[in-house]
C-alpha cells in the first residue's frame, strides 16, 4: 500500500519525538526531505498517548498519511506506565492507522529477543507475567501488531533496534548510561564477561531507512526487520576502547563474574530502600535491570535487511569508528551539564588528531575533507 496523497504536501505524525530516535527522525525529515512531507511531532500536552481520546481526536483532525510511533516509557517504569505508553498507545494508534488504511511505523527493541547468536527476526521470547515491565508491554505490542494486520488489515513494519549509540541523547540512557558510567569514573571493574558480543544500531541511519520504509510500502508491509549494523561487537572491547580513549584507570580489566555482581544488585537494592524509607530518594540504576545481558550474547540476523532495497551508505560505520566523535559531543555536554568533572583538554584528544598530524597526516586531511562534506550536507 503506498502513500495516499490528499494534498501535494504529505502529513505524517509522529509519536515521541524528543527522544533520541523520535528527534533524530524529526530533525531528518525537517531538513532532508524535500518539503514533501510535513511531518508533525506533538507534545504531551496536545497529544499524550496514555490517553485514547487524545490519539482518536488528533489523528482524527489531522488525517495523516502515516504514522510513526518511537515513543516508549523508562525501562524502569512501573506496571501502569509501561503498560499504557509501550502497549495500549501502540494499539490504539496502530487502529487508527488501519482505520484510515495508512502505513504505521512502530520502533521496537531487541530487548523482545532472547539471548543468543544470529537471531532472526521471527525469534522472541515467550511472553510469560515473569518478564520486566518493559519487555512484556513491548513484546505484547509487537504480537498485537501482527493480530490487526490479520484483523483488521493494517499496513505496518517493525523496526526493531538493537543498543543504539549515536549523539544527542539527553535523557542518558542504555549505552549512554554505560558511557556515562565510564566518564564518570562509576564502573570499577568489568561487569561482563569476555567474548560476549551485542548487536548495535546507529541512531543517525534509522531516520533514513524509516524514510525509505515509507516510500517502499510493498516490500515492507507486514515486515518486522532486525535493523543494526553488519557485525556484532564485543561489550569488554568497547568499555575497554572508551577508558583508552580518555586516558582513564578505571574500569580496571578485572571481570567480575555473574553470580557476584547479582549479589551486589542484591545488596545495593537493600541498601537503597533503606535510603527510601529514610526520606532520601534514590534509585536503582535501570540498566541493572538488564545485568543478564551484561553476560549473555545476543547478536540480531541481519539478513533480512541486506536482502532488501535498503542500501546503508556508511556501511563500515561501526559503534567503535563512532566513538571518537561521541566522546567529543558526550564529555564537553556533560562538562556544561557539571555532570562530571572537567577533562584537561591539553591531554584530552579523543580523536587522536595530534598523534595522526604527526604521523599520518595525509589520512588526517582526508578525514578533515570528509567531515567537512558531511556538514556541508548537513546543513544543505
Amino acid at each position: 500500500m503506498g502513500l495516499p496523497a490528499h494534498s501535494s504536501k504529505k502529513i505524517g505524525v509522529l509519536i515521541g519525538g524528543s527522544g533520541l530516535i523520535g528527534g533524530g527522525i524529526t530533525h531528518f525529515f525537517k531538513t532532508k526531505v524535500d518539503g514533501s512531507v510535513d511531518l508533525r511531532a506533538p507534545n504531551s500536552k496536545k497529544l499524550s498517548i496514555r490517553v485514547p481520546e487524545d490519539i482518536k481526536n488528533y489523528i482524527t483532525a489531522i488525517r495523516p498519511d502515516f504514522i510513526i510511533n518511537a515513543a516508549i516509557a523508562a525501562i524502569d517504569a512501573d506496571p501502569q506506565l509501561a503498560y499504557e505508553t509501550n502497549y495500549l498507545g501502540t494499539v490504539n494508534l496502530a487502529r487508527m492507522a488501519a482505520a484510515l488504511r495508512i502505513p504505521y511505523i512502530h520502533i521496537s527493541s531487541s530487548a523482545v529477543m532472547p539471548s543468543g547468536e544470529n537471531l532472526a527476526e521471527e525469534e522472541m521470547l515467550p511472553l510469560s507475567a515473569g518478564l520486566t515491565n518493559y519487555v512484556k508491554s513491548k513484546l505484547m505490542a509487537e504480537l498485537t501488531l501482527r493480530d490487526l494486520k490479520e484483523s483488521q488489515g493494517l499496513d505496518y513494519t517493525v523496526i526493531r533496534l538493537a543498543v543504539v549509540y549515536g549523539k544527542h541523547d539527553h535523557k542518558i540512557q542504555g549505552f549512554h548510561r554505560l558511557f556515562f558510567s565510564i566518564v564518570d569514573q562509576a564502573l570499577p571493574c568489568m561487569l561482563t564477561r569476555r567474548g560476549v558480543m551485542h548487536s548495535y544500531s546507529n541512531s543517525k541511519k534509522v531516520p533514513y531507512f524509516v524514510h525509505h520504509v515509507l516510500n517502499q510500502r510493498p516490500e515492507f508491509s507486514g515486515q518486522t526487520i532486525n535493523f543494526a549494523d553488519r557485525n556484532p561487537v564485543e561489550l569488554a572491547q568497547i568499555i575497554l576502547t572508551i577508558r583508552a580513549y580518555l586516558e582513564l584507570g578505571f574500569p580496571k580489566e578485572i571481570y567480575i563474574p555473574y553470580h557476584l555482581a547479582r549479589l551486589a544488585r542484591l545488596l545495593i537494592k537493600k541498601f537503597l530502600r533503606i535510603l527510601r524509607h529514610a526520606g532520601i530518594e534514590a534509585r536503582l540504576p535501570a540498566e541493572l535491570m538488564f545485568l543478564e545481558n551484561f553476560y549473555r550474547p545476543q547478536t540480531m540476523s541481519v539478513a533480512r535487511l541486506a536482502a532488501s532495497s535498503w542500501q546503508d551508505q556508511e556501511p563500515d560505520t561501526t559503534v567503535f569508528t563512532y566513538l571518537p566523535s561521541m566522546i567529543q559531543y558526550y564529555v564537553t555536554r556533560w562538562e556544561h551539564l557539571n555532570l562530571i568533572e572537567p577533562f584537561d583538554k591539553e591531554f584530552f584528544d579523543p580523536k587522536k588528531r595530534g598523534e595522526e598530524f604527526l604521523r599520518s597526516p595525509a589520512s588526517l586531511l582526508a578525514t578533515i575533507h570528509r567531515e567537512n562534506r558531511e556538514e556541508g550536507a548537513g546543513r544543505g
